[in-house]
């Protein structure tokens, strides 16, 4: 699908990351980006985003390129969508619809497909007035209702019935895995888990630690669901839980965070984070602090981390440790690809569990069997499909 990207640069933050990010993700999504156009503006305008004259320019570039479909690095509302469409007569997408709809595709297991259907709903709530635009002007009061008042009535009701059932199943799943974590902290299980921005290498250096053989591809958001395995750290430590979780991107929709937030939780109750950071990206510092606003949300700022500088290999870095101000280690520097540092994380990881509180580790053997899944696969339900993070691989 011929695709023409706009992005509006409002002076904030890497503007031209920003709209390189929007083409991954548009062929992410199957999307062939044919141009892109961009502009200054002080603030979005009301109508359009964009303003009429640009709105008349990506019309033009519409017809000049044969485009079939409209992509906003912005979230649009309903309003701007609408009349975006009605202008160009053409469909709009905008960055929120975009990053849902490869949720949607990417969405593998049981729980997974239950949080993007959520996300996808509660979206689309906004928006149902769209369908109806040649009914929107029906009179009010007594015999004089509109069919389309009925229409969009029976669609709300309709959705919020379907949001419901979806918030209630999450809820079982929810609990199952609290029994999970339950399970793991009576066994005092040394728990850690994988976050970071979107293809920083998680799933990459998941497999490495773990040998789990997850699904990993140079695409962003290349798989959605959290899997966790035991690994056994050694006579000292014994077993430790390392979970790959959720990855992050600029602005991610409210929607998903908090539908995915059962997913999410296992990010929350971990004793470790890893986060994981592309060594090779000149936008790494601003990645790191879109992940750390994303933790906050959730909860999870007050956890313990480890910056895991990957991709060294490209960075021109050597495999290294850097210890804070309290003598523990802050960061380490490695390449999951090529396996250089692998053993300093290995380290970092021992000598955490070592230091955690209370911590009365499990010395069984165990070879690093899968121990759960916590894209909430249903027994009913198997899943052939490898699992994996909400994110990023490479």
């Amino acid at each position: 699908m011929r695709a023409a990207l706009v992005g509006i640069d409002f002076g904030q933050g890497d503007f031209a990351a920003s709209v390189e990010e929007l083409n991954l993700l548009a062929r992410s999504a199957g999307a062939e980006p044919v141009t892109t156009i961009t502009a200054k503006r002080s603030s979005p305008d009301a109508a359009y985003f964009v303003g009429s004259g640009k709105a008349d320019e990506i019309g033009l570039a519409v017809q000049d390129h044969r485009i079939e479909i409209v992509i906003f690095n912005h979230a649009l509302s309903p309003a701007q969508q609408r009349n975006l469409e009605k202008r160009l007569n053409i469909r709009v997408l905008d960055r929120t619809s975009l990053i849902l709809d490869i949720f949607a595709q990417r969405a593998a297991s049981h729980e997974g497909k239950l949080q993007v259907e959520l996300a996808q709903l509660q979206h689309l709530a906004t928006r149902l007035i769209r369908g109806w635009t040649h009914l929107e002007r029906q009179k009010g009061g007594i015999g004089l209702r509109g069919p389309g008042e009925t229409q969009l009535e029976t669609d709300r009701r309709l959705i919020g019935e379907r949001v419901k059932a979806l918030r209630a199943r999450l809820d079982k799943l929810r609990k199952q895995h609290e029994t999970q974590r339950r399970s793991r902290g009576r066994s005092q299980t040394f728990s850690v888990s994988l976050v970071g921005y979107t293809n920083a290498g998680k799933s990459t250096l998941f497999n490495a630690v773990t040998k789990a053989g997850v699904y990993v591809a140079d695409q962003l958001f290349a798989t959605l669901d959290t899997t966790s395995r035991r690994v056994y750290m050694g006579q000292e430590v014994g077993n430790v839980v390392i979970s790959d979780t959720v990855g992050f991107v600029r602005e991610l929709p409210h929607q998903l965070v908090a539908a995915f937030r059962a997913t999410l939780e296992e990010t929350i109750h971990a004793d470790l984070l890893l986060h994981v950071v592309d060594a090779s990206s000149p936008v790494r510092m601003e990645q790191i602090e879109q992940v750390n606003l994303v933790l906050k949300e959730i909860g999870a700022d007050h956890i313990p981390q480890i910056l895991v500088w990957n991709k060294i290999d490209a960075a021109g870095l050597e495999p290294s440790v850097e210890r804070d101000e309290y003598d523990k280690i802050s960061r380490v520097f490695l390449s999951a690809r090529t396996g250089q540092g692998l053993d300093l994380l290995r380290g970092a990881i021992v000598e955490w569990a070592k230091s955690a509180p209370g911590a009365r580790l499990n010395q069984a053997y165990d070879t690093g069997e899968e121990t759960d899944q916590e894209a909430g696969e249903e027994a009913a339900e198997p899943d052939s499909s490898p699992t994996l993070t909400h994110v990023g691989s490479h």
